[in-house]
Order: C-alpha cells, then structure tokens, then sequence
C-alpha cells in the first residue's frame, strides 16, 4: 500500500493494536484475551467477561463475588436520569435514540464527572465504565416499560446481570434457560475487533474526550442499520415468511428475484459461519423445544441451507440472536439496544486501551475536488 491508495472503508487497514479480542475469519474463531468464545460463552458469566476485559484476567471465586455486588450496588438510575427515560418514553422516542440520550445523561450524574479533565485516570474511568454497564439495562427496561403504559421494575441485587435485565423487562424472574440464554447472548456480544462502533468510541477517546463521549459515539455508530440493526431486519423477514405461507427457501427466492437482500449473512471479517451463530442457533433450538414449537427456528435452518448452496454465504452472529430474542419475548425493536448493553463493556474496555497508550487518529481524505477555481465577488454572482 502507498500513501496514494485510498482503501474504502479503511478495509484490510490495520490501524491500531489491542489484546482485548481476536477474529481468524478463515478458521471461524473469535477469542477475548487468549480464551475461546465457544468456552466462554458455555461456562462464563457475562460479569466473568466484563472483568476479563477490563482488568486482563478472569477473576477468582472471591473477586467475582465482589465484582458482582459492585456492579449491582450500581444498577440504580438517580431521579434525574429516570425522569428523562420517562420523557423519552412519553415521546415515543426511537429505542436507540433513548439509549444514546441515556448515555449522555448519566455523564451528568456521574460522581466521576470531575475527572473529564483527566480521561486517563484509570481508577475513575473503570468506576464510571462499571456505572453505565450497570445502569443502561436498568434504564433500557425501564423505557421499554413506560412507553407501555407500565411503572418500572427496580432492580433486584440478588439476580445476575443478565436475569435482572430480564426480571426488569418482564416484572417476574425468568426461567433459568431464558437466564442462561440471554447471559450467553451477552458474553458472545460483549466485543468483536474493531468494528465500527468500538472504533467511532476510540476515535472519540483518541482526542481525550471523557469516557461517556466516547460511549454516546459508540451508541451512535451502532444504531445504524448496516451495523447493529441487522438481527431487527432478519425477525421481520422471518415474520413475512410465516404470513406468506411458503416454503422458506421458495420465499427466499422470490425475494432474490424481486431484488431484496436477505439479512443476516455474510460478514466483512468472516469467510466461513460466524461463530456466535452456531452457539445462538444451538440456543432457539433449545428455546423453540422448551417452547414445543420450533417454527422460527426451523425456518431459519431452512434459510441458513438455501442461501449457502446458491449464494455459497454463511450467517453472522444476527441470524440466530433475532430467534432467539423473539422466543424470549422481547420487542423487536429493543434488539439493537440490548446489542448496546452488551456491547458497553467491550467499548469501556478499547476506551481504557486507548487512554493508555493515546495517539490522536487523525486519517487522511485523497482530495478529488476542484483546485483552481476563481473566486467571483457576492454581487456579481
């Protein structure tokens, strides 16, 4: 590469380098810290990971027992922040609009705001980064509630972070496959290389914003479609094959036909199945045969078998978790939200990475605009 290519997309760039996670796209392997996302996925918790991010190591027994209840004594929104998620949810506002003015709001009440003029304190930026991991769920629910014509669920400290968001959502303690379910989803969303939000939050940081403008610009960057909002499109395309009564494949088809793109496969790093798919697609089969209907996830098979033998493309991680959320009874359009609140703790983690050893990322534009044009005055334009 010369100074003179331009690479759209800063794609097959390397920019920076991280510890945090690793993709070998030709193998279908994703890794936090040297451990496997299968591993972890299967026997840690989404706390276990959080630690492992931020601090390096998975915690011992008595470090995780702390960890938990810290991150649970912080769990509670002030009245401040509430009173916005309250407006938000009387205006209707957009979920990942929500979550983005959330974000920005915490800062405000942050007992760490006085350190902004210090981003590079460790100490008070992993207190900050603990307090919006904890409290987006709590505020996420609470939305969700209110624009239903339902009060709040507050927090219960006796529940994991992944069983608390749900007891939040729905007002009662889920059952433990739906808690173990959605506590994976968490592990297996919580960081993935220098995808495009992780990037816009390291941009952010790069110029020593605080930590919670970095965030914003993460949330931001995640709300677009060609990012998180993937998983929301695929249940959509899933519901219109149940009302069309067709064949799956048959139904794929007449899209292909008609021009329509079918989501949830392919993957800018990925050449073969993505990794989380497979263990999302292992958890709607387990949820559809708890449920005794399997219909979503035996379209989605159905799909998956089709789009490989004619378009030779595998799933990506929003294939299967748009199945999965759906049997678990959550909104559709609170999928990319719950993308953000998982996601958070991998962003805190590149922040912190940032800080540590910060350069400003200033790229460069090839220019291809004019450059001799002669300047006409106002008035005899």
């Amino acid at each position: 590469m010369t100074d003179d290519d331009v690479e759209k997309g800063l794609e097959g760039v390397t920019v920076t380098e991280s510890t945090l996670s690793n993709i070998d796209g030709d193998e279908g392997r994703l890794i936090y810290r040297g451990y496997d996302i299968t591993d972890l996925a299967r026997e840690a918790s989404y706390e276990e990971v959080l630690y492992l991010l931020w601090y390096g190591d998975l915690p011992t027994e008595a470090i995780l027992t702390q960890f938990r209840e810290a991150m649970a004594a912080n769990r509670g929104l002030e009245d401040g922040v509430l009173s916005v998620v309250r407006e938000l949810a009387r205006q209707n506002a957009a979920p990942m609009g929500a979550l983005r003015t959330i974000t920005s709001t915490l800062a405000a009440y942050d007992s760490d705001a006085a350190d902004e003029a210090d981003p590079q304190n460790l100490v008070a930026n992993v207190r900050k980064g603990r307090r919006v991991t904890a409290k987006l769920p709590t505020a996420l629910a609470a939305y969700v509630r209110l624009r239903n014509g339902n009060e709040p669920v507050s927090p219960r400290a006796d529940l994991d972070h992944a069983a608390n968001f749900l007891y939040m959502l729905n007002g009662e303690k889920p059952d433990p496959v739906a808690a173990e379910t959605f506590d994976m989803a968490l592990v297996i969303h919580a960081d993935h290389g220098l995808n495009a939000s992780t990037f816009s939050a390291m941009v952010t940081a790069s110029t020593l914003a605080d930590l919670h403008s970095a965030l914003v610009s993460a949330v931001g960057t995640l709300s677009g479609s060609l990012h998180g909002g993937a998983n929301q499109n695929v249940m959509s395309m899933l519901r219109e094959v149940d009302e069309s009564e067709k064949e799956p494949a048959d139904w794929v088809e007449d899209a292909l036909e008609e021009g329509r793109r079918v989501p949830g496969f392919g993957h800018r790093v990925y050449d073969v199945k993505d990794p989380r798919a497979v263990i999302l697609g292992e958890k709607s089969e387990e949820l559809g045969e708890a449920a005794g209907d399997t219909k979503w996830y035996d379209y989605s098979t159905a799909i998956e078998r089709y789009i490989s033998e004619e378009k030779g493309l595998a799933p990506n991680v929003d294939f299967y978790s748009a199945t999965t959320y759906y049997q678990m009874g959550i909104p559709v359009d609170v999928y990319t939200p719950i993308f953000t609140v998982s996601r958070v703790g991998g962003w805190v983690a590149h922040v912190l990475e940032q800080y540590e050893d910060n350069r400003l990322i200033r790229p460069r534009a090839r220019y291809t605009g004019p450059t001799d044009r002669e300047f006409v005055p106002l008035g005899e334009r």
